[in-house]
């Protein structure tokens, strides 16, 4: 399996990776996480990048490809991979083709989870996490008890960026920056997109049918 997978925030495109990655053993190459990693661990281009973030700067595509990269050279990622949170421009896209060309792999498709705007505002809105240990709930699982952690007792609250006015900004800045994305892989015959609002289990199903589609054409 070897997808890329894009999904607004509030989509579950996370627990979808989870349970993928879970599936078939392999690398979710989150590149929030990639960075994160690098810098703790100090390697060269994790140097590299930190001195653009402390600049405040956007880390340059090259640095990216390159963490990617060494991500890809791992075992795990040999066999496969799920690419969460990139390309997040035309320009990423052409570079990893590139990459992918030049280590010779082949993706299954590109997956999209579509949303309802109003229904993702609504699932956010009604979002309460733990201020204590951090547990998410919905209000129907609370059942009128809303100031505390069914956990840990902790006081529960609001998250700014759940707020609607904040969701609905996310979603606008998804939306554009991605616009452009999906036409591309549209012209290459690799983009898939799928009702992200679904069933948790009914998602997953349908990621697998594409996967395994795809791979017999291959």
């Amino acid at each position: 399996m070897r997808i890329i997978l894009f999904g607004p925030p509030g989509v579950g495109k996370g627990t979808q990776a989870k349970l993928l990655t879970e599936e078939f053993n392999s690398a979710h190459i989150s590149t929030g996480d990639l960075l994160r990693e690098a810098v703790k661990n100090m390697t060269p281009l994790g140097k590299k990048a930190k001195e653009y973030m402390d600049a405040g700067n956007l880390v340059p595509d090259e640095v990216m490809i390159g963490l990617i990269e060494e991500v890809l050279k791992s075992e795990k990622a040999q066999r496969s991979f799920i690419l969460d949170g990139f390309p997040r421009t035309v320009a990423q896209a052409k570079a990893l083709d590139r990459m992918f060309e030049k280590m010779g792999i082949a993706l299954d498709a590109v997956i999209s989870l579509r949303v309802e705007h109003d229904e993702v505002i609504r699932r956010l809105g009604n979002r309460r996490m733990c201020r204590t240990c951090g547990r998410i709930y919905n209000l129907d699982q609370l059942n009128g008890d809303m100031d505390r952690c069914k956990n840990c007792g902790g006081e529960l609250y609001h998250r700014d960026d759940d707020k609607p006015e904040t969701v609905r900004h996310r979603l606008d800045v998804y939306l554009n920056q991605t616009k452009p994305l999906k036409d591309f892989y549209r012209q290459t015959g690799r983009f898939i997109q799928i009702d992200g609002m679904q069933e948790i289990g009914y998602v997953h199903k349908q990621i697998l049918d594409i996967i395994y589609k795809n791979r017999n054409h291959h």
